[in-house]
């Protein structure tokens, strides 16, 4: 697959690269990264024709954002697609204190608070702005709203409420004014969909976790309605969070913990039809979520220029329709699953 190839986001008028950059891991989600390690990944995917990248206020506590326009801040404004996210205003820490600063490590030292009111997202653009040292950003994605971060039916019916009571108005006033080109929302679990489209239609949806080479639960409702609507999806986790990236090595990661036997198991018999047929695990799980219709890009993270330029390398990895067909016949992969041609 040629990861500079355009694809429409929605209806939103704009096009990014199928093949993008995400900016957690360089914001330091499992490890450290140095700052030439994060503006050397930037710069290798820009070489490798990217021109689709997306951070968050989140990301490193505002590390990602800082690092981000720090590597594209020279670059031709006008070339490239730029998402960042609200959801969540950042104070500085106390001189002197020691925060608990998880899950990230060494990230800058903010502390956040959730707020998706009108107040809430125009103050989390306006810092995001100032991080990256930007004007603007061209697509603002509503970030976390599910019971992954808050919990109970409380705590997420309680920010829906300040979406719609304001934050959405806020995201529809930065795109008139041509602050944003584009909006979407993050989705981590099934069924967030449809509370979103009660009251707001995003051009497209963040989908880090239900479609995957190892869940495809979406297919069940989902991305029917993305289809009937005209809503893209961009794909933000396709390594399910490392496992799909490592292999089933010890202390592998599948969602966003140490993977189960279960998962170990069947990662360990797509390894095997892989190997077969002479694919990286890898460049499966990133070409896979590429064959759907409704997917726009997938954006994995990097946390160097030699994991980005192995990540461009797999997505361009020749993929035989064979192991497709293997996948399915050993029950790996729903029947119903769209492949790339």
């Amino acid at each position: 697959m040629d990861p500079t190839i355009k694809r429409p986001l929605g209806r939103s008028g704009i096009e990014v690269t199928q093949f993008g950059l995400g900016g957690a891991s360089y914001g330091s989600i499992y490890r450290e990264v140095s700052e030439q390690d994060a503006l050397d990944t930037i710069a290798a995917a820009w070489d490798a024709g990217i021109r689709y990248f997306d951070t968050s206020p989140w990301y490193g506590r505002g590390l990602s954002e800082l690092r981000t326009g720090a590597g594209l801040r020279y670059r031709p404004r006008d070339e490239y697609v730029l998402s960042s996210k609200v959801g969540r205003c950042f104070d500085a820490a106390e001189p002197g204190s020691d925060p608990d600063l998880s899950p990230w490590i060494a990230p800058a030292p903010f502390l956040h608070y959730h707020d998706y009111t009108y107040d809430g997202v125009m103050r989390s653009y306006e810092q995001s702005q100032l991080r990256l040292g930007m004007t603007h950003y061209d697509i603002g994605v509503i970030h976390d709203l599910d019971f992954w971060t808050h919990k109970t039916e409380e705590m997420v019916q309680h920010y829906l409420d300040q979406l719609e009571r304001g934050g959405w108005r806020a995201l529809e006033e930065l795109r008139r004014s041509g602050h944003l080109k584009a909006i979407g929302a993050g989705i981590n679990e099934l069924g967030m969909m449809r509370r979103f489209l009660a009251f707001c239609e995003p051009d497209f949806w963040l989908v880090a976790m239900p479609y995957t080479l190892l869940r495809q639960e979406m297919l069940d409702e989902e991305f029917g309605i993305c289809e009937q609507r005209g809503i893209s999806v961009v794909i933000g986790a396709p390594f399910q969070s490392g496992i799909l990236a490592t292999g089933a090595v010890a202390g592998a990661r599948s969602d966003y913990r140490p993977a189960d036997e279960a998962t170990l198991l069947r990662v360990r018999r797509i390894e095997a039809i892989c190997e077969r047929h002479d694919v990286p695990i890898a460049a499966a799980a990133l070409q896979f979520v590429m064959g759907h219709p409704v997917v726009a890009s997938v954006i994995p993270g990097a946390a160097s220029a030699a994991q980005m330029e192995r990540n461009v390398r797999t997505f361009r990895h020749p993929i035989p329709a064979d192991l497709w067909t293997e996948l399915k016949a050993e029950g790996l992969l729903r029947e119903d699953a769209p492949t790339p041609d």
